[in-house]
């Protein structure tokens, strides 16, 4: 039985407009995952992600380096009830 996790986490540095949100989206529907990714008004990217424990742990791992345009300075996570309320990894505007 795989268990399914939500992790909630929160991205800073360089990346808002370096396509961080779109590269996050990529990983995670090639993860298979659910959930969002967003840009905050302070800056950051907030992303959730839910899925296998496996691959929300792979793409927490992802977000340390993000894609090559970004620097990431600090992700900060903490674990969510998941949902199960949606089927696709969505950009949020």
């Amino acid at each position: 039985m795989t268990t399914v996790t939500r992790v909630h986490a929160i991205v800073s540095g360089t990346v808002q407009g370096v396509g961080f949100r779109y590269w996050t989206a990529r990983k995670a529907d090639g993860l298979e995952l659910t959930g969002y990714a967003r840009n905050l008004f302070d800056g950051t990217v907030e992303v959730e992600a839910e899925g296998p424990s496996a691959a929300v742990d792979a793409l927490v791992a992802m977000l340390h380096s993000g894609p090559p345009s970004a620097t990431v300075a600090e992700v900060t996570t903490r674990a969510v009830v998941p949902h199960g309320d949606t089927e696709t990894f969505d950009i949020l505007h």
